[in-house]
Formats: structure tokens, C-alpha cells, sequence
């Protein structure tokens, strides 16, 4: 991996035993061999950011890098964001992964200062666009105690659901495929500190599952762009469910809590037209 003050850039072959290993997890059967493409979103497994136990904070995430903490003691939370698929990552092809920051806005909250940062990334193989993404992070500083609970639930959508329980293995097993060292997702110790009673399902395996509910359900995400954005925290375990959207499958989903919850909502944008990368 290379870096400077501004961008990080990471080239890795794109193997088969993260598609595997996930499709495990899943319970679902997608072929990984040499030469096939990768689902739609199943790329967050790849070209990770692999720090030294040393550059890591007290809650797991690193100190440095991008994004880094805008200040010491400073929570953060995944907030949601846009992926482009132009076209599917291949099995047994190098593929390269330049991050940068789109933007950064400071303001106040509820619970006092926050900060908003965009990330992006685009990653090519062959020569080729493959994703744009931009992923959102806010920043919140320590002290500021528990987080709003769901809204009440309402009644759910007509149409095609898919659930998926969720247990400690799995969300152990989800942080090591993404290489994912938040502390809220495994250590229950942990949690009360950052406003938590209980193990926090991560917001990508829940917009990974919305997204491959489509894919399930033979609703195409190539050449378009699936925005996600967590609504409220889902703590676990527990089963949750992607049922459609207000306006369809096929334009958006939601994650719902066992309890009925809104816990994430996605949409699913037209057409995208391949811009060069940056």
C-alpha cells in the first residue's frame, strides 16, 4: 500500500476465498472461480486497509490514515453512502483501490460538535473504472450517552423479503472478512462506552444485504448507483429483515430489527454514465 498526505493507493489480485468465505457466512451459493465476477458489493472484502496493531486506537479504529480522527477521544459512526458499479470485479485479476477525501463539514448536534467525512474510492481493474464509492463517517466527541432509540415501526411493504440471523459468531466472522476492529461489534464489555446496550450489527453487512436482496431477486445494481443510510443502531443478536421499499425492490429496501425497526434504507438510481477515474 502507498500513501501521501492526500490519497492511499492499494493493489491486491482479486481472489477467490473472500467471495467463498462470505458466500459461507451467507449460506448461499455463488461461484468463485477464476474468471467469475464478484456480486455487487461483496467488493467491501477486498483491498482493505490492513493497519499494525500499534496504529490502532483504544476503540479499534486507526488514529491515522483516511479518514483520521479529527481529535483525540472522538467517536465514530458509519453513517451510509453511494456505490457505482460499472462493472463487476473478476476473480484472478489485479485490481487497484485509490482513497481520498471528497469533503469534510463541521457542525453541532444534539450531542454536541460533529464532523462529517466523505471518503471515496474508486477502483480499477484492467485499466477500468470498476466502483466509485464515497462513504460517509461522522465523528462525535466522548461523553455524549446513549444514542436515540428506533422510531416506531411501521407496517411493512408488500413484497419479497430476506432475513438473516445474526449471532456473535457471524458478526465475528463478518469483522474479520472486512477487517473491521470496531469494538462495538464484538466486545459487549465495550459497548456501554460508546452508548450501546448490546453488540452493534454493522451498518455495511445490513446495506450488503439489502443490495444482494436485489441481486437475489434478479434486480440488476451494474451501471447504476445503490445509496444506503442507517437510520438507527441494530443491536444484537437478533434476526433482521430487508423487506422492499415504499416505491419497490427494485427503486430501494429497508433493514428492519426483529422488532419492526428501521434500522437502514437504501435506493437503487438509474443509469450512470462512466466518468474517467480521478
Amino acid at each position: 500500500m502507498t500513501d501521501n498526505p492526500t490519497t492511499a493507493t492499494r493493489t491486491e489480485v482479486i481472489a477467490a476465498e473472500p467471495v467463498e468465505s462470505l458466500a459461507a457466512v451467507l449460506e448461499v451459493d455463488v461461484p468463485f472461480g477464476t474468471d467469475d465476477p464478484v456480486p455487487p458489493l461483496w467488493h467491501w472484502m477486498y483491498l482493505l486497509d490492513r493497519r499494525r496493531q500499534s496504529e490502532l486506537g483504544p476503540d479499534g479504529h486507526p488514529t491515522s490514515g483516511i479518514p483520521a480522527p479529527p481529535g483525540p477521544g472522538r467517536r465514530r459512526m458509519f453513517a451510509g453512502g453511494r456505490v457505482t458499479t460499472y462493472r463487476p470485479l473478476v476473480i484472478g485479476e489485479s485490481a487497484v483501490k485509490v482513497t481520498s477525501i471528497a469533503r469534510t463539514v463541521e457542525k453541532e448536534g444534539r450531542t454536541g460538535p460533529l464532523t462529517f467525512v466523505t471518503v471515496l474510492q474508486e477502483i480499477t481493474q484492467g485499466g477500468d473504472l470498476a466502483i466509485r464509492e464515497e462513504q460517509d463517517i461522522v465523528y462525535r466527541v466522548p461523553g455524549t450517552g446513549a444514542l436515540p432509540p428506533a422510531p416506531e415501526p411501521p407496517a411493512p411493504p408488500a413484497g419479497p423479503t430476506l432475513s438473516l440471523d445474526v449471532d456473535e459468531r457471524l458478526l465475528f466472522r463478518f469483522s474479520a472478512l472486512t477487517y473491521n476492529t470496531h469494538r462495538i461489534h464484538y466486545d459487549l464489555g465495550y459497548v456501554p462506552t460508546e452508548g450501546y446496550d448490546g453488540l452493534v450489527i454493522h451498518g455495511p453487512l445490513q446495506a450488503l444485504m439489502m443490495g444482494d436482496h436485489m441481486r437475489r431477486q434478479d434486480i440488476s445494481l451494474l451501471g447504476r448507483t445503490f445509496g444506503y443510510r442507517l437510520v438507527s443502531p441494530m443491536v444484537g443478536p437478533q434476526t433482521f429483515t430487508v423487506v422492499p421499499g415504499p416505491d419497490g425492490l427494485e427503486h430501494g429496501a429497508e433493514s428492519r430489527s426483529a422488532a419492526g425497526a428501521i434500522c437502514a434504507v437504501s435506493t437503487l438510481g438509474g443509469t450512470a454514465e462512466t466518468p474517467r477515474p480521478s
